[in-house]
């Protein structure tokens, strides 16, 4: 006892919130180590310390204080010094006998946490409204309640040398594909970090090429989790964040939204059209504005080139500068709103908006019709926000292509996009999937919503050679 005992002392060192409770049992002197910052003190009162000295129990070896004094649910023994230190470190209480060698653990989490409430970056119009928050057994909990099914698998692993933070994988037995399994579980372990504070750690490790576009996806929302998980995709869990990963993850899903599957589907095929046409429209009409302007004016007709060149008078700066500057600026706004507090965010954003637009005509710095491609392409891509990282970075390179080579130049930079899209991989599949390949695949859903009944079918496939 006193070679472990002073061992945990040694690594708990200056460590005010680590408290050692010494409770004098039928076994002799036990020591309770716990940190009461994690725990819940009225448990270790109510079913450790208070069972521990009722003298009715019998007890003659730590076995009987596993089995019959301790009033817990959850207790077991320490494999080591090491499973002891993670074990305190967890929330855990850990008790040691002078007389005995084992060591014996018990489950009295207490520590505060955040409600279950709605998740902020993905609103919903009709559906359910819970989110995941930092406690992962929460969020498994959350998962559980939406598949009560008995192949549900959470597997938990330990990451980070210095943080060892919980991650946790989910999936369904028998319905993803091993091969995927196998895969996220094997780059999991080989991460080799320091420490691991969010999911983000892990997704630049799935992913298998570096892009500006999303190929692991993420989500606060359980039920979305919950029918990615069925369709035979692998959810990653981090202790500590509230979203959780899906692979794979396909292009098509970035115009989906979760409540899809909860309005009318006249409706919801609309809207999806309607992001497509934002795509285009944020990612290539500042280019396609550009190579007209500056290279093609036959394509106009005369009375929009007179009003062009009417609206462009004064204007200083070449028709490149003047676009850059003002997507630029339009950008530093969009991340000004979005950092500042929330109940004032909003409204500056629309102030600054106004302002900068007016006084930018005024100043004659650009042209009116080049605020409206600006704030046309800005407005787009909120319709997107999933890619909108990836069109913010996309439509500058198109707009330099377009002003250095015209509509030649737009085109190329076009078929580059397409070829760097359609090169990605997810999880063993194409990025565009099932656009270009006959791999099959649960996932039923395409530009157009599926019918429900559809959707919700186990549709048996191959994937990679394997059956999914």
């Amino acid at each position: 006892m006193n070679k472990n005992l002073d061992y945990l002392k040694k690594r708990f060192e200056c460590a005010f919130d680590v408290k050692y409770r010494d409770v004098d049992t039928k076994l002799g002197k036990a020591t309770l180590i716990f940190i009461d910052t994690l725990c819940n003190s009225q448990f270790i009162s109510d079913y450790i310390v208070s069972p521990l000295k009722n003298e009715k129990y019998e007890c003659n070896n730590i076995n009987d204080v596993v089995t019959k004094v301790l009033e817990i649910n959850i207790v077991n023994y320490v494999k080591d010094l090491e499973d002891a230190t993670l074990h305190i470190l967890s929330g855990d209480i850990v008790l040691i006998f002078e007389n005995e060698k084992q060591m014996i653990y018990c489950e009295v989490k207490g520590f505060a946490t955040r409600g279950v409430g709605i998740p902020l970056t993905e609103s919903v119009v009709k559906g359910p409204r819970e989110g995941f928050n930092e406690l992962f057994v929460n969020n498994i909990s959350l998962i559980r309640r939406k598949i009560k099914n008995s192949d549900l698998k959470f597997e938990p692993m330990y990451v980070g040398e210095k943080s060892q933070t919980v991650v946790c994988m989910c999936y369904i037995k028998g319905v993803a594909p091993q091969y995927l399994i196998d895969e996220v579980k094997n780059t999991i372990n080989d991460l080799d970090l320091q420490f691991i504070l969010d999911t983000n750690y892990i997704e630049a490790k799935l992913k298998k090429k570096n892009s500006a576009f999303d190929t692991v996806g993420y989500t606060e929302k359980p039920d979305e989790v919950a029918a990615k998980v069925m369709e035979g995709r692998v959810a990653v869990l981090v202790d500590g964040t509230p979203f959780v990963l899906t692979l794979p993850y396909f292009f098509l899903e970035n115009f989906q939204t979760p409540d899809d599957y909860y309005l009318n589907k006249v409706f919801v095929d609309f809207m999806r059209l309607l992001r497509w046409a934002a795509f285009f429209i944020a990612t290539f009409m500042p280019g396609l504005y550009v190579a007209v302007v500056t290279h093609h004016f036959s394509l106009l007709t005369p009375m929009f080139t007179f009003r062009l060149a009417v609206s462009r008078a004064g204007v200083p700066f070449p028709t490149f500068f003047e676009l850059i500057i003002m997507m630029l600026a339009f950008q530093l706004i969009k991340e000004a709103g979005l950092r500042l507090p929330q109940p004032i965010g909003g409204a500056m954003s629309i102030v600054a908006a106004l302002i900068l637009g007016d006084a930018s005509v005024g100043a004659g710095i650009a042209s009116k019709i080049t605020i409206i491609i600006v704030a046309l392409s800005t407005l787009s891509y909120f319709l997107i926000p999933k890619i909108y990282g990836a069109i913010s970075i996309w439509s500058i390179i198109i707009v330099i292509f377009s002003t250095l080579f015209g509509l030649p130049g737009f085109f190329m930079i076009f078929i580059i996009l397409l070829t760097n899209i359609a090169d990605l991989e997810t999880g063993g599949y194409s990025f565009l999937f099932p656009i270009g390949t006959n791999t099959i695949y649960k996932f039923k859903d395409t530009i157009f919503r599926g019918s429900l009944s559809k959707i919700s079918k186990t549709i048996i496939g191959k994937g990679k050679g394997d059956e999914i």
